[in-house]
């Protein structure tokens, strides 16, 4: 990773906004398999992708940011 700050924080960015929108669209993919409308796979994989999408887009977002945040000056 590059020492400037500003493409750090553009990365870090980048990489947050993927996590968001890939857990919306798992979140989507899984209601539209529990609503019946892709009948070869089933109910419980929509389930399943509904709760790992939820994870990714209201969870792991703000714990990464967290980790990334800049420590405080003493």
């Amino acid at each position: 990773m590059s020492t400037d700050p500003d493409a750090q924080a553009r990365s870090r960015f980048i990489v947050l906004s993927a996590l968001r929108l890939s857990g919306a669209v798992m979140m989507v993919f899984g209601l539209v398999v529990t609503a019946g409308r892709l009948p070869d796979i089933p109910k419980l994989v929509g389930y399943a992708l509904m709760a790992i999408g939820m994870i990714d887009f209201l969870i792991v977002p703000p714990l990464l940011a967290k980790k990334w945040r800049t420590p405080s000056e003493p």
